[in-house]
């Protein structure tokens, strides 16, 4: 429950019991800080070289692909702008690339193939988006990926 209509409903005033449950609430919002933090850590560590295996670069690259995509069918560019390269970022800024790229429309994405050698992936995705007179159409994307300091980062050629 919102701790804000908590209190409303408390008259101002919080009750053992809703006390508790916001106790509980934070304790779990500590819980996941800590395990964000934990893996967030792990990656800039022992990451990635152009010596790992294939699989571990697939894994790797498909788990970055989808959570991209994810941000993308949301429309959130923030978070989509954060897995560019550190070498693309320096390149093309948040604000030209909300301009540019296309934040809105896509309703699902699909990986179809990931193709990894030293320090490059190749993913081919298939992307469905809805445009008002054409809903549900589907095109593949061609994507690269590339290996910076222990993570893969996603380029782009506009």
């Amino acid at each position: 429950m919102n701790w804000q209509l908590m209190w409303q409903r408390s008259g101002g005033r919080l009750g053992e019991g809703t006390r508790s449950a916001l106790r509980t609430k934070a304790a779990m919002i500590a819980a996941v800080s800590v395990a964000v933090i934990a893996v967030a850590g792990c990656a800039g560590f022992g990451g990635l070289t152009k010596e790992s295996s294939p699989e571990a670069k697939r894994a790797v690259v498909t788990e970055r692909v989808n959570a991209r995509w994810a941000a993308l069918i949301q429309g959130d560019m923030d978070t989509a702008y954060t897995y560019f390269s550190p070498a693309t970022r320096q390149l093309l800024t948040i604000g030209t690339y909300r301009q540019q790229a296309r934040g809105s429309g896509f309703r699902k994405a699909e990986i179809t193939s990931v193709t990894c050698e030293a320090e490059v992936c190749q993913v081919a995705v298939v992307v469905t988006l809805d445009h008002r007179q054409m809903p549900g159409l589907q095109s593949t994307v061609d994507e690269t990926w590339v290996l910076d300091n222990g993570q893969f980062w996603y380029t782009w050629r506009n």
